[in-house]
């Protein structure tokens, strides 16, 4: 197999990284795609950094065992936790989330507020404050932690009153902040973008880092010569626990009509 024609890896805890692989498969329609998806321990935000780096590195080694050429972090709990551990110990070339997205909250704010809405493992790291003030020292930022929101866009209510509520009691205290800039720290959060954008009103931009993650991919791979740009891509999707149920809430977030997951347990 040629070099060019080796899969993109994409992880993430559950359905929430899925939105980064759209925007890839959107970005790069030629490239190989293998996504999997940890549900069987699925939400990554309130475990710990050893297990969470623990699961990551597993992850990784399966998706090289697949013959990937770039792994791309689609957790931000994992890019906050694990990254380092990744990069050391991973063949392909790893990228994070939180970075691309904190770069780009530093370039939009106009009033030097940020506020960080995420998993409580991704707010403990303080990952985003550290990548924000690299790009900008003078931004305040506050952070705020959603535990809720995971669990609850994983059952598929994105839509219902029980999400309305949840983003209710995170966000009301929030708005006093008057931040023009909400970072949502969490690859599952896009899912309700427009709810968030409804409550926080037009004026308050909202941050993720799918299309910034999905560019620097793009980047990488035209500079060490490994872009695909012939032949139908090869989609492949994983899951560590009930396949059926992920492709089911999948198509939830990338569309279509039927989704084939694959279950693998190749690292429990």
């Amino acid at each position: 197999m040629k070099n060019e024609e080796k899969s993109i890896g994409i992880f993430d805890s559950g359905l929430g990284g899925l939105t980064i692989f759209r925007a890839v498969h959107k970005l790069l329609p030629k490239e190989n795609l293998i996504y999997f998806g940890d549900t069987a321990h699925v939400p990554y935000g309130s475990k710990s950094k050893e297990t969470v780096t623990e699961y990551s590195l597993n992850i990784a080694r399966f998706l090289e065992t697949k013959n990937v050429k770039l792994i791309l972090v689609a957790c931000n709990t994992a890019s906050a936790l694990a990254l380092p551990v990744l990069k050391r110990h991973i063949k392909v070339p790893v990228l994070g989330v939180i970075e691309p997205g904190a770069a780009c909250a530093a370039a939009v704010s106009k009033n030097k507020h940020v506020i960080v809405l995420g998993t409580e493992a991704t707010i403990k790291s303080k990952a985003y404050i550290k990548q924000i003030k690299k790009k900008d020292k003078k931004i305040n930022i506050t952070q705020c932690a959603c535990p809720l929101f995971v669990p609850i866009i994983e059952e598929g209510l994105a839509a219902s009153d029980i999400c309305a509520l949840a983003i209710k009691k995170y966000l009301t205290p929030l708005k006093a902040e008057k931040a023009d800039t909400v970072i949502l720290g969490c690859t599952h959060y896009p899912v309700i973008k427009k709810e968030i954008g409804n409550f926080l009103g037009k004026k308050v931009a909202l941050v993720d880092s799918a299309e910034e993650i999905a560019k620097r991919a793009q980047a990488l791979l035209a500079k060490k010569k490994l872009l695909k740009t012939k032949n139908k891509a090869k989609i492949q999707f994983y899951a560590s626990d009930s396949p059926e149920r992920f492709a089911r809430l999948a198509l939830n977030i990338i569309g279509g009509k039927k989704l084939k997951v694959k279950e693998s347990r190749f690292y429990i």
